[in-house]
């Protein structure tokens, strides 16, 4: 395993993620919260902010649907590398259980054997995907659309089964990472469905606006960061494997992701921004692929070059975002970008120690890191452009 001096890598790295929905399911009645934004009706206030119930839930719905399809199609592609087929099973049973808790507490009450009903099911659905059986799996993906609909009014069985299919499909057949994007896109937008639906049938429960603006922002920040995550592991297990074709289709995905990470920050920001953005964006994924390199070879030196290089990056990183969004400090950006570099550096040391359950336990922390990454910088944006949003 390569070694690091970490003192200056852990620095910032906590790791925050939105957690279950269940705890931020209360009334916003009483003050306004920060970056939060109300627009009036005739009847009522409709919160419209990033940080509303609605939004949250749709954000958080949102990416761990596309999680399940990234997971699925690792543990489809690694068949016949049994050991790294094993921890991914167990990370997407990781992400099974999660989808079924924010079921559980969003069903809770009258609803309650709903929850109870969804969870196997779902389980069903992905241990399908990981055992590539596409016609059992679409099968199941209509019982799953049939509950859902038979609990949510407005909702219909096919908007749920129809891209649950499509995607896991996807997943199942352990499609090129460019098709996965594809099929990823299909679950955020099943995220957002599903989010909609629930917020139409408990107003109470989860108050807010899902369809704000805001919460498009948030939502597909938090998809592109997230899948950032997922792609660059893909590619540097492919790297350090000396999977050659791997890696050159996963970097295909992440220069398509990288585009879509920054049109969303063009859409924020303007075109000026976008064009400073972009390349160094793309710059500090080369320095992932360096140290991906450097693992693969044994070479300690130029491991600590990289690892060099990304912290340089990160003073880079946090001066763009403090001189755009001057509320976040360029110390406290550049610790966002610190932190990802660490969790990020765990996952590919575990990938040369051959560490799966290590490895991929710590993508899905990655993916969490990059959530806590796109609410700073989206509660920033809307609290600096409220008109905007």
């Amino acid at each position: 395993m390569i070694g690091v001096h970490r003192r200056a890598l852990r620095m910032g790295a906590a790791v925050l993620s939105l957690g279950l929905l269940a705890t931020g399911c209360g009334n916003n009645a009483g003050a306004k919260a920060k970056g939060q934004i109300e627009e009036s009706t005739t009847t009522t206030t409709i919160a419209k902010g990033p940080d509303t119930a609605a939004a949250q839930l749709r954000t958080k719905l949102a990416g761990l649907l596309e999680e399940h399809v990234y997971l699925g199609a690792a543990a489809s592609s690694a068949r016949g590398r049994p050991d790294e087929q094993a921890a991914a099973v167990a990370a997407l049973g990781g992400n099974s259980d999660a989808v079924s808790a924010n079921m559980t507490a969003i069903f809770s009450g009258n609803d309650a054997g709903v929850a109870k009903q969804f969870a196997p099911l779902w389980k069903k659905q992905s241990d399908l995907v990981s055992a590539q059986a596409p016609g059992d799996l679409a099968q199941n993906a209509r019982d799953i659309g049939a509950l859902l609909s038979s609990a949510l009014p407005s909702l219909s069985a096919d908007a749920v089964a129809g891209p649950l299919t499509a995607a896991d499909q996807a997943a199942a057949s352990g499609a090129e990472p460019t098709s996965l994007r594809a099929a990823a896109a299909q679950m955020v937008t099943l995220g957002s469905t599903l989010a909609g639906a629930i917020a139409k049938k408990y107003p109470d429960k989860i108050s807010g606006d899902p369809t704000s603006k805001a919460g498009d922002l948030l939502t597909t920040l938090d998809s592109a960061l997230r899948e950032h995550a997922f792609l660059v592991c893909a590619a540097t297990d492919a790297a350090i494997a000396g999977r050659n074709d791997d890696f050159t289709s996963a970097k295909a995905a992440i220069d398509a992701n990288s585009a879509a990470v920054t049109d969303a920050i063009t859409g924020a920001f303007g075109a000026d921004a976008g064009k400073t953005f972009g390349p160094l964006w793309t710059k500090h994924i080369g320095f992932f692929y360096d140290y991906a390199a450097a693992v693969a070879g044994k070479q300690q030196a130029a491991a600590d070059a990289a690892m060099r290089n990304l912290l340089a990056y990160a003073n880079d990183f946090g001066a763009f975002v403090n001189g755009a969004l001057p509320k976040i400090s360029k110390d406290s950006a550049g610790g966002l970008i610190t932190a990802h570099a660490s969790i990020i550096k765990d996952v590919m040391d575990a990938q040369g120690a051959k560490n799966w359950t290590k490895a991929y336990s710590g993508e899905r922390v990655a993916a969490d890191h990059m959530s806590s990454v796109a609410s700073t910088l989206v509660l920033a944006i809307v609290a600096q452009f409220p008109k905007n949003y």
